[in-house]
């Protein structure tokens, strides 16, 4: 109870600064689904409220479904509103990330991979650059993700990624260019979202497979906001430190105290896997980043 009196009250902290620095920014999303994003995949199975502002998506034997927003970007802060699957959700990946689209993309991800009723969910994310990914890690979720919407956040800038859920940072990667790390900073990239059949790997190591006499699987989403840089074919415009591209400025070029320490408390109690932990999978010579400071 001790550590969850500490976490609101560093939640309550961080969200005022959080507007602070947002004041500033430009938000380039309606908030309307249908004006800022267009159906990529089964839009049988895409469903929007009359508003535009709240879509589902739905899971079954047919087909899985998705969206991806009209523009692309680069650099800035994309968060989402989602309420995942409830009951068993085994075999079921619902992903909200930013990806590039080419062979050699770039792609930041969230993925939600669904398990047997009384398992919680785990949340993987991973980072391609250049078309190299293995950067996995998997948290266990404070709370249920199916019982009501969270925020999912995704901050880009020239010296840092960020994932957070409800403004809790859960994990960086480093801009270590200089270093010798890849990091994703020149092809732009479009937000995407997507539900489909991971049976073969998502839950328990695919031994958990989607159970199709309890379809229709269904998402939902709301409240997206699009904080960010639209591409137009000149770098130099993203990459300005300027009141627009609040994102850029130096003051977010690491994490605040606050936030690391939130960083920390997420990595103590809930971190469940990290490819920078996993000597065995990389024969002892971990990739360089994973030596380098996350903050």
């Amino acid at each position: 109870m001790k550590n969850l009196s500490r976490f609101t009250v560093l939640i309550g902290i961080f969200s005022i600064n959080l507007i602070q620095y947002c004041s500033l920014a430009s938000v380039v999303s309606t908030g309307d689904f249908n004006k800022d994003f267009f159906v990529t995949w089964s839009p049988s199975h895409v469903n929007t409220s009359a508003d535009g502002g709240t879509r589902s998506l739905k899971l079954d034997k047919d087909s899985g479904s998705g969206f991806a927003s009209n523009d692309m970007f680069l650099f800035g802060q994309f968060d989402m509103k989602i309420k995942l699957i409830p009951d068993n959700s085994a075999g079921t990946v619902v992903a909200f990330y930013l990806t590039s689209g080419q062979p050699n993309r770039d792609e930041v991800d969230f993925e939600f991979l669904g398990n047997v009723p009384g398992q919680p969910y785990t949340l993987q994310t991973n980072v391609y650059v250049d078309g190299y990914d293995g950067r996995e890690q998997r948290i266990k979720l404070w709370f249920d993700p199916t019982k009501d919407f969270h925020t999912y956040s995704i901050l880009w800038n020239l010296y840092q990624i960020v994932f957070m859920v409800d403004w809790v940072p859960i994990r960086t990667y480093r801009n270590h260019a200089e270093k010798g790390v890849a990091f994703p900073r020149f092809q732009p990239m479009s937000l995407q979202i997507s539900m489909w059949d991971g049976s073969d790997w998502a839950t328990n190591g695919g031994k958990d497979k989607i159970d199709w006499s309890k379809a229709p699987y269904i998402a939902s989403f709301k409240n997206h906001k699009i904080d960010a840089c639209i591409w137009k074919g000149n770098p130099r415009i993203c990459r300005a430190n300027s009141p627009t591209n609040w994102w850029n400025n130096e003051r977010l070029n690491s994490l605040t105290w606050t936030q690391r320490r939130l960083f920390r408390w997420v990595r103590k109690y809930h971190l469940i896997y990290d490819y920078c932990m996993d000597n065995q999978r990389f024969q002892n010579n971990l990739p360089k980043e994973c030596l380098l400071t996350k903050y």
